[in-house]
């Protein structure tokens, strides 16, 4: 008896490019940096029109694989951890526009995160670690008054107890949820008047993780996060 029909799939040109482009970069033969061959070489080596290289290389641009200039070839990007995580950030932010529910799981993700990488930092953390730390915090309480600067310290002082960690893709991690969730932070510190709040809070966390206390340093970083939290729903 005949099995059912299952039949191939055909495929667009562009398709199967993508594929041969992706493997040319994957099997190292164009190098991160490096420019790929030019569309007209493309077309002679495929087989193929100028659409469906252009198709192709789009897809690869749009996950972020290759870099489009005009007028120039098209160049193989360096991948690292921040520049994936970048790749997401328009979806990301289109998300929480549109789906509370989203953002209070992006806050529960954030808070599991955080007291994860204090704990780390409390463990690892070296001289230079806690001058950076303390550093921010200072350009923080310098920057009372300004909402942006404020915030921009803020993020980098979570975003460096990621960073002690020595894992990239931690620090990565930090920087985008806090990104994502930037928009709605702003807005909490400014009805909240509570900056004075932020930076002693802050500064417990950093006293804690320099004692390499680490059950010290999740207490002090679920105190911050809940009270920023409270305030959030207070004021939402």
């Amino acid at each position: 008896m005949l099995s059912a029909p299952d039949p191939i799939p055909r495929r667009k040109l562009s398709d199967e490019v993508f594929d041969r482009l992706k493997r040319m970069i994957v099997s190292g033969e164009v190098q991160p940096g490096q420019a790929l061959p030019s569309e007209r070489d493309l077309m002679d080596r495929f087989g193929v029109g100028r659409p469906a290289i252009r198709e192709a290389m789009q897809a690869l641009a749009n996950m972020g694989l290759i870099s489009i200039s005009h007028g120039e070839r098209s160049r193989v990007c360096h991948l690292t951890a921040r520049s994936i995580t970048q790749q997401v950030d328009l979806t990301a932010q289109i998300m929480l526009a549109t789906s509370p529910q989203s953002l209070d799981h992006l806050k529960g993700a954030r808070a599991f995160f955080e007291r994860g990488m204090v704990r780390e930092a409390a463990l690892k953390a070296a001289a230079p670690d806690i001058g950076r730390l303390r550093d921010t915090i200072e350009r923080q309480r310098e920057a009372l008054g300004d909402a942006d600067r404020f915030i921009a310290a803020d993020m980098r002082f979570h975003t460096e107890i990621a960073k002690i960690s020595g894992n990239p893709i931690f620090e990565a991690v930090s920087e985008a949820l806090l990104g994502w969730l930037r928009s709605y932070h702003t807005e909490m510190l400014i009805w909240s008047g509570k900056e004075n709040h932020t930076l002693a809070e802050h500064a417990a966390i950093l006293a804690a993780i320099e004692a390499r206390d680490v059950d010290a340093a999740e207490r002090a970083m679920e105190r911050h996060l809940d009270r920023s939290a409270a305030l959030y729903v207070h004021h939402a």
